[in-house]
């Protein structure tokens, strides 16, 4: 009889096991997330879709918050300022969110940070990166990642210790994250003694980039620095190829840079670019490979930086619920002040500095296109491979 017994509970507890979590009867707790899940970032916004939902999974899978489990509703900002302001407050106004992550274009990220702080909503900005974003003392703006100016950190050390350039042209897309982003690289090259032999705008979307490289070509720089998203950035890595332009190495600022798509598009213009990144695999975090494998085997491509901070966001976002009082905004925003935390992307801390206002900050990196694999180079300690410095001319590859 106690033998049955035994064999009873062991196979109950399976049985609860394999049918997940039991939830209480109250709703489930809503978050809303904004991304572009169609035009131009389409691709950036489905990598941090599918990486939201991953995490998602996963924390429901562990039994939610306090008994609860968490909804997201994902709206499209289709990459449009407007249409990111509307879907902001149907998730504020009409789904009740208790607070809002995502946001990747600065453009409409800054236009949501707006809606959110007049109607007193906490929102958790995932990538929109331009400095203004965490410099307009808003209280109910939170941003994990790092602001555009200090994504060469590691692009910095490595021109100082390795590089040494003495001129530079910088080419950028001229929305907010293309115009932050280039007037703090100018500051920083003035800083390096760096000339900045040019410095010029594009409109994003443009099919004919050869006018703006013969320029940029004929000022001879040493490095071409470019902040460009994914379309752009491949065809101005074709058209410069295409030019036989030759400056010791072509630099992105990160975007469109790193995803897959760049060196599918690019195809042997991508060899031997460099870009600054936010986060690679080998990232000493923990998690951070268990992410990008079970990335891997979801959905057959891998993953990078966009999706480890998106999946991280909604770690953050169950954090601060479990450790919020209730899911009002000002409890929900009195956790977020006091996050502390490891994420598969690094440290979470929102701290002030400078102009910044609950900002965090993290280490970046320098990763090279080789052999069609995004390496990483630079710092030397998380190296996956050596770098390739300066780069072979176009003719001698």
């Amino acid at each position: 009889m106690k033998k049955m017994n035994i064999c009873l509970f062991v196979a109950l507890a399976l049985a609860l096991v394999a049918s997940g979590p039991v939830f209480s009867a109250d709703p489930p707790i809503k978050v809303g997330v904004v991304l572009p899940l169609t035009g131009e970032q389409a691709k950036f916004g489905e990598i941090e879709k599918n990486s939201f939902l991953m995490c998602l999974e996963e924390v429901n899978k562990a039994g939610g918050i306090k008994g609860r489990p968490i909804e997201l509703i994902i709206e499209d900002d289709t990459g449009k300022p407007d249409v990111g302001r509307s879907a902001v407050e149907k998730l504020i106004s009409r789904d009740n969110v208790v607070m809002v992550t995502g946001g990747y274009s600065s453009s409409v990220t800054y236009a949501v940070c707006a809606v959110a702080q007049q109607r007193k909503v906490p929102f958790l900005v995932t990538t929109g990166s331009a400095d203004d974003i965490t410099e307009k003392g808003w209280d109910y703006v939170f941003r994990i990642n790092p602001p555009v100016s200090e994504y060469p950190k590691a692009l910095e050390t490595f021109l100082k210790e390795v590089a040494k350039p003495q001129t530079v042209v910088i080419l950028h897309e001229n929305t907010l994250f293309g115009q932050s982003g280039s007037k703090e690289f100018v500051k920083l090259c003035e800083a390096m003694g760096v000339k900045v032999l040019m410095k010029e705008g594009y409109e994003h979307g443009a099919i004919d980039f050869k006018p703006l490289l013969v320029k940029a070509k004929a000022a001879k720089p040493d490095f071409v620095y470019m902040i460009s998203y994914i379309m752009d950035a491949a065809l101005l890595m074709r058209q410069s190829k295409e030019l036989d332009f030759n400056p010791k190495m072509f630099v992105g600022g990160a975007a469109g840079f790193t995803l897959p798509e760049f060196v599918k598009n690019a195809a042997e213009a991508a060899q031997y670019v460099f870009s600054a990144d936010l986060w690679t695999p080998n990232v000493p975090y923990k998690g951070a490979r268990e992410y990008f494998d079970n990335y891997v085997k979801k959905f057959g491509q891998p993953t990078e930086y966009h999706g480890a901070e998106a999946y991280a966001s909604l770690q953050v976002v169950a954090d601060v619920l479990k450790r919020a009082k209730d899911t009002t905004p000002a409890a929900i925003r009195e956790a977020l002040l006091t996050t502390d935390m490891m994420t598969v992307f690094g440290p979470v801390k929102f701290v002030s500095y400078g102009k910044k206002k609950q900002q965090n900050s993290l280490p970046t990196y320098l990763v090279q296109w080789q052999k069609g694999v995004l390496e990483t180079v630079w710092p030397k300690d998380l190296a996956t491979k050596p770098y390739v410095f300066p780069v072979p001319e176009w003719t001698k590859r």
